[in-house]
Formats: structure tokens, sequence, C-alpha cells
């Protein structure tokens, strides 16, 4: 089932939750929600559901207008950030609570029920745990069960809110791949609510991702990464270095007057001259050492970390002692023998410039 949201405007008191979002969400995809506390998402996820009304605007779900709908007729499942597990039920007896509780005229048989919830426990690879307790469960087995419950009502939708927020690091990373592959096999448009960049870039088709409740940018998690279209989405997304300058613009591209540097910038065209900053990746650096007229920025290695395959670099700029990180393939790190103290020079390999006053307006907002 495909969603529309057209128009959709929220505000709690004078909080502003959702200004005028609208979103097509397509069928069979998985969709992350992505953003800062705050910025409207789970409020989003919400009126989709039915779970709260819009103050204006609409929900379409496969192209009929169900802003007026109820919760029960729009047949969406929902899976909590805290399972919401009925612990004094067994986990057979939650995964078959919404067949139980059907209207008797759609209600299935009580073979039909077993049947439909052995092959739910068989699909979340817990089948061998029916007759516990969620008492007697880990966190993930409680979360893969709250899942098999809200997929046991065969929803059109299925929407999940922070799904793996209350669960450790390890545990997280085996149950995103798990939902991951869940979805391959069941292809159920879903949508999920997460703060966590590597969760919405590794499990999502497409990333939304929201700012005090506007959406910033909506793509690919290749889109988003690698093609941010504003500020606030190159600071969310992974660590950045900014460069405070000025730009000055020419028929081939522009230069960058950052401290007592100059940096090339190949523009997108947006950009015009004056005061800007230069948004740039870790490992979209260069280093070497410094010698008198190299290009790029003198810097001094204050710190080298080298745990994992990637070399860690913390430098200080020697014009203005702002911090500039640097990551660099480990092997490199090691060949080129920097060290500790050493007079360095780092270069950028790509970087996007913004005008000042539109990057100050957007790290403002998330912060």
């Amino acid at each position: 089932m495909s969603i529309q949201v057209r128009n959709v405007q929220k505000q709690f008191g004078d909080f502003v939750a959702l200004n005028d979002v609208s979103l097509d969400f397509a069928e069979g995809e998985l969709t992350a929600l992505l953003g800062p506390s705050g910025c409207g998402k789970t409020t989003l996820l919400r009126i989709i559901a039915g779970l709260e009304r819009a103050d204006s605007g609409q929900v379409v779900l496969s192209g009929q207008d169900a802003s007026a709908t109820h919760v029960r007729q729009r047949n969406v499942g929902f899976v909590f950030q805290h399972y919401a597990l009925f612990k004094h039920m067994t986990v057979f007896e939650n995964v078959a609570f919404g067949l139980r509780v059907k209207p008797r005229a759609e209600r299935p048989s009580e073979a039909k029920i077993q049947e439909k919830v052995k092959s739910l426990l068989q699909l979340v690879q817990l089948d061998w745990l029916g007759d516990r307790y969620p008492s007697q469960l880990s966190g993930g087995q409680r979360q893969r069960i709250a899942l098999a419950r809200a997929l046991a009502v065969e929803p059109r939708v299925l929407l999940l809110d922070e799904p793996f927020g209350a669960l450790d690091a390890k545990v997280r990373k085996e149950l995103r791949r798990w939902l991951r592959r869940l979805h391959d096999e069941l292809h159920v448009t879903s949508v999920f609510v997460t703060h966590d960049q590597e969760e919405a870039l590794e499990v999502a088709d497409q990333v939304v991702l929201m700012n005090k409740g506007t959406v910033e940018q909506f793509g690919t998690p290749e889109a988003v990464y690698n093609h941010p279209a504003t500020p606030f989405v190159f600071g969310f997304l992974g660590n950045v270095n900014l460069f405070h300058g000025r730009l000055e613009v020419g028929d081939s591209g522009g230069l960058l007057h950052t401290g007592d540097s100059v940096l090339p910038v190949i523009g997108s065209g947006h950009e015009t001259a004056g005061d800007a900053v230069a948004y740039v990746r870790p490992h979209d650096l260069d280093l070497e050492r410094y010698a008198p007229g190299t290009d790029g920025i003198a810097v001094t290695l204050r710190r080298a970390l080298t745990l994992g395959p990637v070399a860690q670099l913390e430098l200080e700029r020697e014009d203005n002692q702002d911090v500039i990180e640097v990551a660099l393939p480990l092997e490199r790190f090691r060949h080129q023998g920097f060290r500790e103290g050493e007079l360095l020079a780092v270069r950028p390999r790509q970087l996007r410039v913004f005008n000042r006053g539109q990057a100050v307006q957007e790290q403002g907002a998330s912060t």
C-alpha cells in the first residue's frame, strides 16, 4: 500500500510539531524518518497510524483519504520502542491477541489462529519460545515478538517507532540486519522512526531527514549522504569539518579564503560571493608533511587514534587553532609515519560550500 502525506500541519500549543509536510511513501518500500529529538518524526508516524489527528492536511492510503478514518480501520501494524507486550500472556498468546479480538465475522477459527501464530514465530525465528512469558525473554527477543504480533493481523502498513532504541549496540545491529531481511521477504510498506544515522542508512530504501517540523531532504541513503541538500543534512549525517571564510566566485568555480589558506571550490552554481562555510567529511581530506609553499592548510597533529582499519586524526590549525578531523586508512597512516606534534598540511579533495546566512540558520536549528 502506498502512503501520501499532503500538507500536514500539527501544533501542540505554541509548538509547531509539523509544518506543511508532504511526502510520498512508495508501496513495498522501507522508509526511515530520521532526525533529532523534537523534529516531528514520531508525530508524523502517529498521524499516519491514526493515533494522532493532524490540524490540517491529508493522509492518503492507496489513493483513499484516510484522514478521518479510525485507527482500527486503517489496518496498520505498530511496533513501539518498549515492546508493549502483555506481561501476563505467553509469547504465543501475545502474537495471537490481535487475531482473537477481531470482530466475530472477521475472526479466524482457532485452528487458523494456531497455524498463523506458529508460522509467524517461525518467521521471527522464535518458534521455540511460544510458551515463555515476556519477562523470560531478552530485549531483542521481546522486540521480535512485538513485530510478530504486529504482523499477525496482516497490516497493509507497518510503522515502527524507535524499534531498537531500548537495546544495546550489538543487539541493535543484529536486529536491524534481521529487519532488512524480513522486509525483503514480506515487502510490507514500512516506515520506521530513528535518530540513529547509521541505522537509517543501513536499513532503509529511502530516508526522510526532518528538522524542526519540516523535511530537509528525502532520498536514497546514498543520495542524502553523498549529496546533502542543506547544511543541516551535511552536519547530521556523520562527522563533518567546517571551514569558515570568504567565497570568491568565478566562471570556472570559486575560491574560499579561510584563515591563511585559499581552497579551490567546484560549486553547484547556487553559491554567491561573500561569507561562506565549507563542509568537508574527514575521509575527504588528504594529508602530507608541510613545507613552505605547500597547498592546503597548515596543521599540527595533536592526536592519532589507530583502532580498527582507519586512523582517526585530530589536527589543530596553525592560523586559528580550530580542530580538524581526518580519517585515513591505517596502512597509509603507518606508511607515511606521521607523528603527534608534527607539522602537516591538510587539503580537501572535495568540499561543499554554503553561504554563511544559510549555514548559520541551519546550524542553529540543529542545536
